[in-house]
């Protein structure tokens, strides 16, 4: 399946430590996805669209789901419907 590089809204919070923890993903059509679990976080590259940057490896809805930090915009893998 052919994936693109899709820049989506975050919903995060910002602790007094300066970590940041991203709480729900916006969809440009208004749908809003709640983060369930964030599984972890490193640096790494998208090697299915490209870039590079925080990847956090999130649960929503059960699904395992790679969002990126990519300096100050956030991506996903998205899939293409043909």
């Amino acid at each position: 399946m052919e994936r693109i590089k899709k820049y989506v809204d975050v919903i995060t919070e910002f602790s007094a430590d300066g970590k940041i923890r991203p709480l729900e993903v916006l969809w440009d059509d208004g749908t809003r996805y709640e983060i369930d679990k964030i599984l972890s976080v490193d640096r790494r590259a998208s090697l299915k669209v490209g870039g590079a940057g925080i990847r956090y490896t999130c649960q929503i809805n059960g699904v395992r789901t790679f969002l990126y930090l990519e300096e100050n915009k956030w991506f996903v893998e998205a899939k293409v419907m043909q």
